[in-house]
């Protein structure tokens, strides 16, 4: 009897567990109003429960009955949270919005407005923190090697300081804006390029080709704007730290903190440290400069009547970096006995927008830049200052058909060196201009398939006197996923001479100005297509296709080749041309594999006295490629991402210069690996640059003259040429101009992510 009451007592405390823990099958359907979706990944947030629907938008699962929240994704549709609380027997209807897959991403770049990129009459490429992601990267400038058509240049071998190129042009035609404002020349691409933590950027905005027309000089190749997140979209804390098998060490951190009811501070920072001397090519040269860079970032939103915008960022940069021989240390910064370049670096940024408290949407822009740099290149010094003011007041007005935007702005540009760049006779004369603009554009909806864009911009610069840039852009929906863009414009710049020629600094060139430069012109038109397919299987095909051209009048181009031992700059007496195709293909296979390829086939070259030339260290044709893929049910990740290029022409110091004048085709590549298991936490590790590629291989050398720095021993003739001796045989001076990529190996990382939302 007593056991039978045991038995009894035990199967009454089990029982309620027992039916606590039953589970029961729950079914759903996935609908777009009433159409099912088919394919659509169904997972159940907080566990590693997931499914997908079949090909009638139906799913199921054996769940305990409960609460639970509903993560449904599809391609070609914004994914959906839904809270659902179960019972036995539960049917689910989860509707999905459709959309145009990334044609439906707002972007503000190509008009200064705010639309849908389907309808934006200018091609805009966007690409979001999960792009940077599948390549982590210490910075932007490096983490952009995976935009087709844009590849990040290192001007020297031995400092790797360096500037961006799209489509074949020079870094200083490019523009690089944070939130629309610019914020960099060419003195100074690579450092605005660094130190944003990735947790903190909404999206990267690329357009290719002329903006100068709403941006003015230096938007001429094209631009990059960096876009920070909302302070009220962006994470309440996140931490991204990786650390290499060469010694490398970065750190991002972020955090979103409310001040009151009405204020939101958004907070990065980013740390980078690389301290090894490592000389794997044997030439007693550092293979990849030290750092020791710090940068920290805030921005402030403020809650104003109507949702008026109201914001103001701040950045503020250090770094500390060197290159040069192995035995160098600080003691010998200057001297003339053991060579380094060793450059220390200070700069800050203040940007801001003020949407004024009238009926009219007038929004009030500003930034402030200050770079203080104070450098050495062996025994030569360059200590250099650049101060830029830009502020913009732009009037957005719609009526009936036309949407307008008048705008003013007014840029003022500091810059002053120790160099002969900014000296008038024996007086030190800094480079100071305030150019005053007006623009103004109008697009008109013909139908709501149809729109054309005009724009006018005029620039004075005390001088050159006037500088108009018209542009004209048309669009053409045929289907919501078929879209036809026609550019056409101008673009200018004005040239700030001297902005750290390297070739000159070492002392192997004199830099010649040749004449009063006159400001480069071009005219650039641009045809673009974007299509995309979705198959009833569920996959997703996107096609991006350009064909480019732009023809460059006054052209200012560093001359290499008439002079070894000079750097003449000049107006060119001829034509200057870009010209190639462009494309991008995306696809989503139902199985989970993600895939963008990308590839480029281009010609820039000068034409000047019935002679054409290519252009200086410009690839004939390039690719990129990333490749995802999402291991079902185990929550780890996989990314291949790689570049190829093609060759390019490279500044050989004289035609005894036994190195190769055109770089080999070569190919950097990556894999990673990515888990997610861990709630809050991304763990990721994986191996760059697979190939072990490095440009010194083919070349007896990449540094010339790697043994005598500081050219003691060369014998140069009454003109200041080298010339040929038993010691120096091909009669070269000191040079390490002579780089298309990085000297950097094969190498493993292994980093962490954490998130608080």
């Amino acid at each position: 009897m007593k056991t039978l009451i045991k038995l009894l007592f035990t199967l009454c405390l089990i029982l309620p567990y027992a039916a606590i823990g039953q589970t029961t099958q729950i079914s759903g359907i996935i609908l777009d109003q009433k159409t099912p979706v088919p394919f659509a990944t169904i997972l159940i947030a907080g566990t590693t429960l997931g499914t997908s629907s079949d090909a009638d938008g139906k799913f199921s699962f054996d769940l305990i009955p409960g609460s639970y929240a509903f993560k449904v994704s599809a391609i070609g549709y914004t994914s959906a949270i839904q809270n659902v609380t179960l019972t036995e027997n539960s049917t689910i209807v989860i509707n999905l919005i459709s959309h145009s897959e990334q044609l439906e991403e707002m972007v503000v770049t190509g008009t200064l407005k705010a639309v849908s990129r389907s309808d934006s009459p200018v091609p805009v490429e966007v690409y979001s923190p999960t792009f940077l992601k599948q390549n982590p990267t210490a910075s932007i400038f490096e983490a952009l090697q995976n935009v087709n058509g844009v590849r990040p240049q290192i001007n020297c071998n031995v400092c790797n300081t360096g500037d961006i190129h799209i489509n074949g042009l020079e870094g200083p035609y490019t523009l690089v804006l944070i939130d629309g404002m610019p914020i960099v020349s060419g003195l100074s691409t690579v450092y605005g390029l660094s130190g944003i933590p990735n947790s903190l950027i909404e999206q990267i905005e690329i357009i290719k080709g002329p903006a100068s027309s709403l941006y003015g000089s230096e938007a001429v190749g094209g631009l990059i704007n960096i876009i920070t997140k909302n302070t009220r979209q962006a994470p309440k804390f996140s931490m991204d730290g990786f650390a290499t098998s060469w010694g490398e060490y970065n750190l991002d951190a972020g955090g979103n903190i409310n001040i009151g009811k009405k204020t939101n501070v958004l907070l990065g920072i980013n740390y980078f440290n690389f301290n090894s001397k490592i000389d794997n090519n044997g030439d007693n040269f550092t293979d990849l400069t030290l750092q020791d860079r710090i940068s920290v970032f805030q921005k402030w939103n403020f809650q104003r009547d109507e949702n008026r915008v109201l914001s103001l960022a701040g950045r503020f940069f250090y770094e500390d970096r060197w290159g040069g021989e192995l035995q160098w240390t600080p003691e010998y910064r200057g001297g003339n006995e053991i060579y380094g370049e060793s450059i220390y670096t200070r700069r800050f940024e203040v940007l801001g927008k003020y949407e004024l408290p009238i009926k009219e949407k007038m929004m009030f822009s500003f930034s402030y830049t200050d770079h203080d740099q104070n450098s050495v290149y062996g025994d030569v010094a360059y200590l250099a200052k650049q101060r830029i003011g830009f502020s913009q007041l732009t009037w957005d007005l719609s009526k009936n058909k036309h949407d307008v935007l008048i705008g003013t702005s007014l840029r003022y540009n500091y810059y002053d060196d120790n160099t002969t760049a900014t000296a008038e006779l024996d007086k030190n004369k800094p480079d100071e201009v305030v150019i005053p603009s007006v623009f103004a554009q109008d697009e008109i909806a013909f139908t709501k398939q149809q729109s054309l864009l005009l724009g006018l911009r005029y620039d004075y610069d005390i001088r050159h006197g006037a500088i108009f840039t018209p542009r004209v852009a048309y669009r053409w929906k045929m289907t919501d996923n078929n879209i036809l863009r026609l550019n056409a414009g101008t673009g200018f710049r004005v040239v700030n001479i001297f902005t750290e020629e390297h070739a000159a600094l070492t002392g192997s060139r004199d830099v010649i100005i040749a004449e009063a430069l006159k400001p480069e012109q071009s005219f650039n038109i641009n045809l673009n297509y974007l299509k995309k397919i979705y198959s009833t299987s569920g996959l997703f095909l996107g096609l991006d296709l350009s064909v480019f051209y732009t023809n460059f009048s006054n052209a200012i181009l560093p001359d290499y080749d008439t002079n070894p031992n000079q750097i003449i700059y000049d107006n060119l007496e001829g034509k200057s041309i870009a010209q190639g195709i462009s494309g991008n293909i995306d696809i989503a296979f139902p199985n989970g594999i993600k895939v963008l390829l990308g590839a480029t086939i281009q010609e820039v070259t000068t034409t000047e006295k019935g002679i054409k030339t290519p252009q200086i260290l410009t690839e004939k044709y390039s690719g990129t490629w990333n490749i995802s893929y999402t291991i079902p049910k185990s929550k780890l990740s996989i990314d291949y991402t790689g570049t190829i290029y093609g060759p390019m022409r490279l500044p050989l110091l004289g035609n005894l210069d036994p190195r190769n004048e055109y770089s080999p085709t070569w190919s950097i590549q990556n894999v990673q690996l990515t888990y997610k298991g861990i709630d809050k936490f991304e763990i990721y590790g994986g191996l760059k640059n697979l190939l072990n590629w490095t440009p010194n291989k083919g070349n007896p050398f990449i540094i010339a003259r790697a043994e005598d720095p500081f050219d003691k021993n060369v014998t140069f003739d009454p003109n200041g040429n080298a010339m040929a001796t038993p010691d120096n045989p091909y009669a070269l001076t000191f040079d390490p101009t002579y780089v298309y990529g990085p000297n950097q190996g094969i190498r493993g990382f292994l980093g962490l992510r954490y998130r608080i939302d």
